[in-house]
């Protein structure tokens, strides 16, 4: 990796760290960006996945005022989220490669119409908000199951999944809504991490490239507290726009490169 190429995976970083606080379709912009620089796909998705669990995390202390009261909710969510990540990422590791290489294409197109339909999709949810269940019920906790093996699996746009279902089933405000959204994501995300770092540690098979995780993880930090703090101040046309071209670019890489 040239100095230019590192000063592109930590600025990646950094822009995702934000998104991911505020929207969570981060991973658009830091897989294409490793890829771009030369990062096999798999190499690529596990040392971002493991890169940014510190921006999830100063994301999720960004928003602990909209956390008050929700502990024994989280409790319970955050069960499904760590299963649906262990599934996931199984799935990812001993899958074959080939099968990430044509499904990853269909996962950042479906991210990009997510990241799209988004401001639909929050008036939906405000409309209808007044009808959820208290605690989500067993429906939402399925939900949150498949967000997190999405989430294990790949990841771009997991936020948006989780936004859109945690608003669907709870009775709560969006900013307390994407407050339990971050919390979730870093168990999906810590706990995918965990299981790569384990797994190319003593399986023989190197899936990570540890200096794209150091720049991704000192970027995705100083993202993750910045979009926690001024996040919400970004024209969202202009991020969503931003975000679904780093989509297409990434789907035109991976399909044609």
């Amino acid at each position: 990796m040239t100095p230019w190429e590192a000063v592109a995976v930590l600025a990646a970083g950094i822009a995702a760290g934000g998104i991911n606080a505020v929207v969570g379709s981060g991973s658009l912009i830091t897989f294409p960006t490793m890829v771009a620089v030369g990062l096999p796909p798999i190499v690529a998705n596990v040392s971002n996945n493991i890169g940014l669990v510190p921006g999830s995390l100063t994301g999720a202390l960004g928003y602990r005022a909209e956390l008050v009261g929700q502990r024994g909710r989280l409790a319970r969510l955050g069960v499904a989220s760590t299963l649906g990540a262990l599934i996931g990422s199984v799935l990812l590791l001993f899958l074959p490669a080939e099968t990430f290489d044509v499904v990853v294409p269909v996962l950042i197109g479906l991210a990009c119409v997510l990241v799209v339909v988004q401001p639909r999709l929050n008036r939906w949810l405000a409309a209808r908000r007044e009808h959820a269940h208290p605690h989500g019920g067993p429906l939402l906790w399925i939900g949150v199951l498949a967000a997190g093996a999405y989430g294990g699996y790949f990841g771009a746009a997991q936020g948006v999944l989780l936004i859109g279902l945690l608003g669907s089933f709870l009775d709560d405000g969006l900013q307390r809504v994407n407050a339990a959204k971050n919390v979730l994501s870093v168990l999906v995300n810590g706990t995918a991490a965990l299981l790569f770092i384990g797994f190319s540690l003593f399986s023989g098979r190197d899936v990570v490239d540890w200096r794209a995780v150091a720049l991704v993880a000192v970027g995705a930090s100083i993202g993750g507290f910045l979009g926690a703090k001024v996040g919400r101040r970004l024209p969202a046309p202009v991020l969503r726009g931003f975000i679904v071209c780093i989509g297409v670019v990434a789907i035109v890489k991976l399909v044609y490169g």
